[in-house]
């Protein structure tokens, strides 16, 4: 038993409308599916992804109504690691991110690797990360029509950082629940690695007694979920969670993958999601991935309803040519 990587990460937004620009014209991820959150359907739920909607590589999003902003602090998950291919890419998107008026550091380097830390209007936290020293599960495919060059563009999800005041308690949860492995320490952080290992299957933690609490609200991070293969891959791991005595929901399907949550650390939720069947069903094809309010099945008789608490967002994109952009220095 193996967890096969990163599967996905889902935060809170305050706008829907906002999230898309910024994933869409300045990220160039791919909107792959603009549904509801199955637990309250009066809320977005959008995924962003690489061209494909493949596992390991999608960023999802809720706009709760209400909600107050986060605040960052200690016990949370802290910020969302995306891939890209090289060191050289990196350069590019400095210039992408002066040019659009992003928040970001200089180039650092963390556990060996180049990294460029961002935020986003909400202050969500974000790092894109080098593939050019990577080894271990491979990363996606480039939104082959978006905004970004391919040899430049965001290919998947890289480590996730969580920051936590209990590292014992951390380190028993990855390494005996979750079978991760303590690959490096640099100062407070410490690397963990599942499955093949690398980038797409990585979480860093930060290990701060003294911070200040977290908050969850619009900004934060609501919860990560690690890639099972099957529906009996996930069986298996439900059967481990249950054998240790942790609470988890059960199986839940979530139409477009199968999932288990568990809540073993403070505020921080863990899902396990299974890499099948995808986001390519019934009601959209390739060409249209995210273009549609898409629904599961089961939602599909309420959809009068539905559109109207929900409001109408423009996410069609096959009818558009983006052109690819580049930055003079």
């Amino acid at each position: 038993m193996q967890l096969k990587g990163i599967h996905h990460v889902t935060a809170i937004t305050s706008s829907a409308e906002k999230i898309y620009d910024f994933f869409t014209n300045v990220l160039g991820l791919r909107l792959v599916k603009k549904t509801v959150n199955q637990d309250d359907i009066d809320t977005y739920h959008l995924f962003f992804a690489d061209d494909l909607g493949s596992p390991g590589t999608d960023m999802t999003f809720f706009d709760f109504k209400g909600i107050s902003k986060a605040v960052h602090g200690n016990n949370e998950l802290n910020r969302t690691g995306f891939r890209v291919p090289n060191d050289k890419s990196l350069e590019y998107w400095l210039k992408r991110f002066n040019h659009y008026k992003v928040k970001h550091s200089e180039i650092k380097t963390m556990f060996g690797k180049k990294i460029i830390e961002f935020e986003d209007f909400d202050g969500q936290l974000y790092a894109l990360i080098s593939d050019e020293l990577n080894s271990g599960v491979n990363s996606g495919t480039p939104w082959k029509n978006g905004p970004v060059p391919d040899h430049f563009a965001i290919t998947g999800l890289g480590p996730i950082y969580i920051n936590v005041s209990r590292l014992d308690g951390i380190n028993t949860i990855l390494t005996e629940i979750f079978l991760m492995r303590q690959t490096k320490v640099e100062n407070n952080y410490y690397l963990y690695e599942m499955g093949e290992g690398g980038n797409g299957a990585s979480l860093i933690i930060n290990y701060q007694q003294n911070n200040k609490p977290s908050y969850q609200g619009y900004g934060a991070i609501h919860h990560i979920a690690f890639r099972v293969g099957n529906k009996e891959d996930l069986s298996n791991w439900q059967e481990r969670l249950d054998k240790f005595g942790a609470p988890n929901s059960g199986y839940v399907d979530r139409f477009y993958f199968k999932s288990v949550y568990t809540r073993l650390y403070l505020n921080v939720l863990f899902e396990l999601a299974t890499d099948e069947p995808g986001f390519i069903d019934d009601e959209e094809t390739y060409i249209n991935l995210g273009e549609t309010l898409a629904l599961p099945p089961k939602f599909r008789n309420n959809r009068a309803y539905i559109e109207k608490v929900v409001r109408h967002i423009d996410t069609v994109r096959s009818n558009k040519v983006f052109e690819k952009e580049y930055f003079n220095e």
